[in-house]
């Protein structure tokens, strides 16, 4: 029977933020200018017949929490819901706020916790050599996966080293 030869060297490097991300817009902001802006050097593909950007979004997920407080500001219950879209995260924030029943049931009243808010949105990007790799951002790192060339790496880091919120 064979063995297994490694055929190519896949890589992984993380980026630890100093400070989270400020809030949603702001981390959206930063997503958009990567997919409209393309400040890798992407390049649209073909994959099965379909078509794909430079740039596009494979996964995301936005997770608010809430806390419920009585009047004496005691914390009486907490809610954490996740949203597939940043959309559905700002209407699903908003629900949750209005929502009187929910907030009878906790017996207090409901205010947004924006310190443990969390994004994630990962990237799928094409590189004029033919790799594809991912670029995961959260609100307090970037991850570079899947990728051999480390010039791939030197372009992500010199983006990121150009976004303030990224430092």
């Amino acid at each position: 029977m064979g063995d297994f030869i490694q055929s190519n060297e896949v890589k992984t490097a993380v980026r630890k933020l100093a400070n989270p991300i400020a809030d949603a817009d702001a981390f959206n902001t930063i997503i958009q200018a990567v997919i409209t802006g393309n400040p890798f050097g992407c390049i649209a593909y073909m994959s099965g017949g379909t078509s794909h950007g430079p740039v596009e979004k494979s996964k995301e997920a936005y997770t608010a929490r809430i806390v419920y407080e009585d009047t004496n500001a005691k914390n009486v219950g907490t809610a954490t819901d996740r949203f597939g879209t940043l959309a559905g995260f700002n209407a699903g924030i908003a629900a949750t706020l209005a929502n009187a029943a929910l907030s009878a049931a906790h017996g207090g009243s409901a205010s947004r916790d924006t310190e443990h808010d969390s994004y994630s949105v990962t990237l799928k990007c094409h590189d004029p050599n033919g790799e594809l790799y991912f670029v995961t951002l959260t609100r307090k790192q970037v991850t570079l996966t899947s990728f051999s060339d480390d010039a791939i790496r030197t372009k992500v880091e010199t983006w990121a080293d150009s976004v303030p919120a990224l430092a």
